[in-house]
């Protein structure tokens, strides 16, 4: 019986410990490392990633990890460097084969032609950060999270390219089915609250008219929501998306201003609880888009 307790507590301990900024690089992990892996989230999914209060219990997640999975598009630049650095972990430092960069594997929007400073609000030198909102990303994730679990665990490089595989099956019926549904509704005028849902939009053919935010990270002044108004209403404006952490005053005045309906996005996994993992996620927010474009 001793032997057997021994056996168990070794083939835990042998688990890669991968820590992901966001709960959806950390559900991607979840789904391709099953159960040789141990996966920690440092974001909560109702959180703003931009700005993640540095919890001591982060730097000792940060500490233990075999792997860190972030962007790599600076989401994360305000907080999580100084958390690696407190965590003293060379695992994940730099370009050590434990720290994966997932901006790598996808097609950045947004990203600038010329030089970049604080007067242009939260933009990104990188491109827009929020990439993980394109479901057809998760392929190029996922693939780069198979990559770096076999490169660190080789006896299992079979089933992290397995569990890859069907992961990305999944992903494909599943995006099929999200694109038929929104088919009928191609072209649909949208504003956003900031500029969390561009990759969103661009692949299921919506068209963004402007945003609540006059640019990105800075909160709306009177004058630019009466500029927006008129706009919204020339365009004929048919959803405002904004996530749940994200103010409704504003959202709700617009929509009493011009007749478009707010729909309230979860823009990451655990943001409600119906978004248990990724596809999860998209399939919450495909429907509350439906809910919100069928009803009259």
């Amino acid at each position: 019986m001793l032997l057997a307790l021994l056996g168990c507590g070794s083939a835990a301990a042998a688990k890669l410990n991968v820590v992901a900024t966001l709960p959806d690089y950390g559900s991607i992990a979840e789904a391709v490392g099953g159960e040789k892996v141990q996966v920690t989230s440092l974001v909560r999914g109702t959180e703003d990633p931009h700005f993640v209060d540095a919890r001591p219990s982060l730097v000792r997640a940060l500490n233990k990890a075999d792997v860190l999975l972030e962007g790599g598009a600076e989401l994360e630049v305000g907080w999580l460097p100084t958390l690696v650095n407190g965590a003293r972990n060379s695992k994940i430092l730099g370009d050590a084969p434990g720290h994966v960069l997932l901006a790598r594997g996808v097609r950045m929007l947004d990203v600038p032609t010329g030089p970049v400073d604080r007067s242009m609000g939260d933009v990104h030198p990188a491109g827009n950060p929020h990439f993980n909102l394109d479901p057809a990303n998760g392929r190029g994730m996922a693939a780069s999270i198979v990559a770096a679990l076999s490169r660190l665990d080789p006896p299992n490089a079979g089933a992290y390219e397995q569990n890859g595989k069907k992961f990305t099956e999944q992903l494909e019926r599943k995006l099929a089915e999200w694109t038929n549904a929104l088919a009928p509704y191609r072209g649909t005028k949208v504003v956003t609250y900031h500029k969390s849902f561009d990759y969103l939009l661009e692949r299921f053919g919506f068209e963004l008219v402007g945003t609540i935010e006059p640019k990105p990270g800075i909160e709306p002044s009177p004058t630019h929501i009466n500029a927006l108004i008129p706009r919204m209403k020339a365009a004929g404006v048919k959803l405002i998306l904004s996530e749940p952490n994200r103010p409704r005053k504003t959202p709700a005045q617009l929509a009493d201003a011009t007749g478009a309906r707010v729909v309230v996005l979860p823009g990451l996994v655990g943001g409600v609880p119906e978004a248990t993992n990724y596809l999860a996620l998209f399939d919450y927010d495909v429907r509350q888009m439906l809910d919100a474009l069928k009803t009259p």
